[in-house]
Order: C-alpha cells, then sequence, then structure tokens
C-alpha cells in the first residue's frame, strides 16, 4: 500500500479501508470488518483483544495499521476515541448493559439459551437506532414508492426478510417479484428488471455467489439498488444505491434476523404512510379467512 499521510480523524479512516479493501489480504479484510463493525469497541480494546476477535495474530493488528500509515495500533486507535466521545454506546457495551439489567448468569439450560438471544437481540436492535441514519430511510422508502415493480433477493438465511417484504408489499398494492432460486432461474428473471424498477436484496455472510453476481449486473444497467448486508465492506455495498449495514457480531449458529426484520418492517410502514397519505396510523392490510 502506498506510504500517505494517515487519516486523522474517523471518516477519513474508515473512507481510506474501504478505498484499500479491494486489496487486501484475506487476514487484512477480517481486520477491516471489525473495524468498520465495532468503532466504539476498538476506541477502548486492547491490540490483543482486537486480534482475538479477528483470529488473527496480534502482529496482524500491527500491521494493517502501519500499512494504512500509523506508526502502530495506538496511532490508529486515536481517530476511533475521538468518534467515541460523542457515539452512542457500541453493541457490547449494550450487551453488558443489559446483561446488568436482566441478571447476568451462566444459564446453559434452555431457557439460558432464550436469555441469552434476547439480550443479544434487544442490543441490537437498539444499535438500529443510531446506525441507521434518517437520510438513507427517506431515500429507500422514496425508491419503493417510485418503483413500478420491485424485485425481491434473498438466499439461504436471508430468504424469510425477502419472503416478508413480498407479503407487505403485496398486501399494499405493490408490484413485486420474488427472484427465487428454485429452477435456477433467479439470474434470468433478473435480467428483465427495468431502470424504472428497482431490485431490494438482503445478503449476510456468508454471501450468496448468486445474489452478488445479481446485484451487480443489475446495477451496472443503472437500476435502484436497495441493499441490507451486515458490513459496509459487503459484496453487495459498492453496488447499492441505498446500504443498510446491519452488523452481525458473532458468527455462530444462532445468528438471528431480529434487526433485519425490524428494518424491513420499518421500510413497509413508512411506504405505507405514504402510499395511505396517512402518517398518523398508516396500516398494513392483512388476509384473514372467510
Amino acid at each position: 500500500m502506498p506510504q500517505t499521510p494517515p487519516p486523522s480523524d474517523y471518516e477519513g479512516l474508515i473512507r481510506t479501508i474501504h478505498e484499500r479493501h479491494d486489496g487486501m489480504s484475506k487476514s487484512y479484510k477480517r481486520i477491516a470488518v471489525y473495524l468498520t463493525q465495532n468503532p466504539n469497541d476498538v476506541a477502548v480494546l486492547s491490540v490483543g483483544a482486537i486480534a482475538e476477535r479477528c483470529g488473527v495474530h496480534a502482529s496482524n493488528v500491527v500491521r494493517f495499521a502501519q500499512a494504512l500509515g500509523y506508526d502502530g495500533f495506538k496511532a490508529l486507535q486515536v481517530p476511533f476515541q475521538k468518534r467515541l466521545s460523542t457515539a452512542a454506546p457500541g453493541f457490547e457495551a449494550r450487551v453488558k448493559a443489559l446483561e446488568g439489567e436482566l441478571g447476568a448468569r451462566k444459564d446453559r439450560s434452555e431457557g439460558g439459551f432464550l436469555r441469552d438471544l434476547v439480550v443479544r437481540d434487544i442490543a441490537s436492535l437498539r444499535n438500529l437506532l443510531s446506525d441507521v441514519s434518517a437520510a438513507d430511510l427517506k431515500k429507500a422508502v422514496t425508491l419503493l414508492e417510485k418503483a413500478e415493480v420491485i424485485y425481491l433477493l434473498g438466499q439461504l438465511r436471508s430468504s424469510p426478510v425477502a419472503e416478508l417484504l413480498r407479503y407487505v408489499l403485496t398486501m399494499l398494492g405493490k408490484r413485486c417479484v420474488l427472484l427465487d432460486p428454485s429452477g435456477g432461474l433467479a439470474t434470468h428473471m433478473a435480467r428483465a428488471i427495468r431502470k424504472t424498477d428497482l431490485l431490494f436484496a438482503i445478503s449476510f455472510r456468508f454471501y450468496a455467489n448468486e445474489v452478488v453476481n445479481v446485484v451487480d449486473e443489475t446495477a451496472g444497467r443503472n437500476v435502484p439498488v436497495i441493499a441490507i448486508s451486515d458490513s459496509t465492506l459487503s459484496p453487495v455495498a459498492k453496488a447499492a444505491t441505498v446500504l443498510f449495514a446491519v452488523p452481525e457480531h458473532e458468527y455462530t449458529f444462532s445468528r438471528s434476523l431480529a434487526a433485519p426484520m425490524c428494518l424491513a418492517q420499518a421500510l413497509t410502514v413508512a411506504l405505507a404512510a405514504r402510499l395511505q397519505k396517512n402518517t398518523v396510523n398508516p396500516r398494513i392490510p392483512i388476509v384473514t379467512g372467510q
């Protein structure tokens, strides 16, 4: 990487990481993702703790900082520490606070597993309030409102979010198409998307190749794209007109969709308010049996 003066502020540092991400090694990319997803924790944790969470040796983190032009890790921390003085609590801080409120316990019973998941979900939902900008929400809802047809794409564990969006958008009378991967037709169906339409893609680690390819190809034809993913360094991030980054702080079997589902619902409720010209009490019609 070229030897240039290191960024002195947080925004500049994150911008530099994004610009250089594609040329980074695999270990550097893991460090970059952690830094962009956990800025408050980076400000206070030791280099060893950060290395452990990234799954790399501490020396890799030091060399990463030096590759960006800093003398070492401590110098890299400075922009994060400046940001922390005005930022909301980080994810881990929220989890610890919630554990204190609910009574921390090392419980491996069925009820203990439920409690652990609920604590982390509450923390993730609170993060939405500080991490998702009002400007991005407004822009996304405007794109949804103007789109003639909304194409929905989500595979693997992202598919429930796409299914929820299809249900609600259909109830609101918006034309939508689910790019279903069955039969291997999703890529071919996506070629019918026009500039007057919209692609709404959901993709989390590990990113489905077909989803990434469809997003890139569709955006390349100047079709607007709304994306929900786990990082601003996600493979779908660069192509997105509006990106909602909902970090997943633990890559475990129990990764929850609570925050992405809540975000999807918020977008559709806001869209309902626009379509119904009712910002006070927008309603989403429901299907009832006869």
